[in-house]
């Protein structure tokens, strides 16, 4: 019953449950699986209290649609009073000084935030190995990764430490974890939910997304949270549709895999089976399935670290150690001081991506490389869009390989690692909405995940259409 959203809320307003048990029960969960180090700070008293403020407006008859949801949050979120990270040495003492318009929203409809959670630093990788708090396990398989950025964050849902997480999607860093835990994982359209109170790594691709047990967990979540905001200037003005009451399918549809993905060297055998189990199971369902080419696939990821590295290093000027944050103790003068501070209080992997996106925009390479992504970007996304045009749908898998062993990559093949978002990316650089849902899992037991894209602000055919094959 608690980990089911539905069943909670059920049980809690017709009194079989009170808020503060359903608290009581996911702090208890909570300490039982510390060792997987899934959360940076757990809220106790605060989400009890809360708990118990939500019990009173149910019995007045006040409460909000979220009454009874126990959530966490990625530690990229900023909540008002709280400490916030971004899992990084350099955000050492910082406390948001407001809060997150999508979790503000989250709040107004009654859910309870009961702690922030581990994900790698700046949201920088596949595998949560990348935070300075260490890597957050996998609750399936102890000795595997949870996926990255957001891998804290599907364990707490896959585990049932929280009903749902808020993560943030920049190249698939809610889909991969999704995959890697056994979960749902959405992103949204890019400016359907707005950035306010998100820590910026790449502006022009972050997107808050959500993991859940469920479709119609994800739909409502996404329901309370989209839409116009007077704080976010790239937020899309289009009405928000009522997502939870559209997730049923009228008729036959039209799906498309994309061959490259099946054939790419990269491609565990288990998970190309699966996603082929997956398509013909929709063809004997009736639906129209058809493979489709897409030859510009092997320049999405390149096109993805060149402008994402790039933005990134203008997005990460602003953490120097003047204004906020870590400080480091040994500066001499200014510029030892801001060379300290970011030497000490960055891990390697933003070191790294700071260090490359500067290459990219600097004078000399900035047409070579900066302004031939971007070209390569608009390409990428008007095939993708194209595909549409005859499409309901494309499939295929959410990752190539099921998850992967902790440490199992380390300087000498970064390649491989960064590899992990191969499949994820295509829908990051178009903008498009795309959904991780479980696909079966390896002959050991390891969780395999199918991704789901669907043309931009298409979210309620793409949740109809996940429900249908879950």
């Amino acid at each position: 019953m608690y980990s089911s959203f539905q069943k909670t809320q059920a049980a809690v307003l017709n009194g079989e449950l009170s808020c503060r048990e359903v608290v009581e029960y996911f702090l208890r969960n909570i300490e039982q699986k510390k060792h997987l180090n899934i959360f940076l700070e757990v809220y106790q008293q605060e989400a009890l209290e809360r708990a118990e403020a939500i019990d009173q407006k149910i019995a007045d008859g006040t409460q909000g649609r979220l009454a009874g949801m126990v959530l966490g949050i990625k530690d990229v979120l900023c909540y008002q009073g709280h400490p916030l990270q971004a899992a990084s040495q350099i955000l050492n003492g910082f406390e948001a000084q407001f809060t997150a318009t999508a979790v503000q929203r989250l709040l107004d409809e009654d859910v309870i935030i009961i702690g922030r959670q581990n994900c790698d630093e700046f949201a920088m990788g596949s595998s949560n190995e990348n935070s300075s708090f260490g890597p957050t396990l996998n609750p399936v398989d102890e000795t595997k990764v949870p996926g990255g950025s957001s891998g804290a964050s599907a364990a707490a849902v896959a585990v049932g430490l929280c009903h749902a997480s808020l993560g943030s999607d920049t190249g698939g860093s809610v889909r991969q974890p999704a995959s890697f835990c056994g979960v749902v994982g959405l992103k949204p359209t890019y400016s359907r939910i707005s950035r306010w109170g998100l820590i910026a790594y790449a502006s022009s691709f972050d997107t808050i997304g959500i993991l859940s047990h469920t479709v119609e967990e994800a739909a409502l979540l996404l329901e309370v949270m989209a839409g116009q905001d007077e704080f976010d200037s790239t937020v899309s003005q289009r009405e928000v549709p009522a997502y939870a009451q559209k997730l049923s399918l009228e008729r036959p549809l039209k799906v498309g895999y994309i061959k490259e993905t099946i054939e790419s060297e990269g491609i565990d055998s288990e998970v190309k089976q699966k996603t082929l189990d997956r398509i013909e199971f929709l063809k004997q369902a009736g639906h129209e399935v058809k493979e489709v080419t897409f030859p510009l696939l092997e320049y999405v990821l390149p096109t993805y670290y060149i402008l994402t590295t790039a933005e990134a290093s203008t997005n990460l000027e602003r953490y120097d150690g003047v204004k906020f944050g870590y400080r480091t103790p040994e500066a001499t003068d200014l510029e030892t001081m801001y060379k300290r501070t970011r030497s000490e209080g960055f891990g390697a992997e933003v070191q790294r991506r700071i260090m490359l996106g500067t290459f990219v925009l600097s004078a000399s390479y900035y047409d070579a490389y900066f302004t031939k992504a971007q070209k390569v970007r608009r390409l990428i996304a008007e095939q993708t869009k194209a595909l549409f045009k005859e499409l309901d749908f494309l499939i295929l898998p959410t990752a190539p390989t099921p998850p992967f062993e902790i440490g199992k990559y380390g300087e000498e093949n970064l390649i491989e690692y960064y590899l992990a978002d191969l499949f994820t990316v295509q829908a990051s650089v178009s903008g498009i909405p795309a959904i991780s849902i479980p696909n079966g899992t390896s002959e050991t037991g390891l969780p395999i995940g199918l991704q789901i894209m669907a043309n931009a602000f298409n979210e309620d055919k793409l949740l109809a259409f996940a429900k249908y094959l879950l």
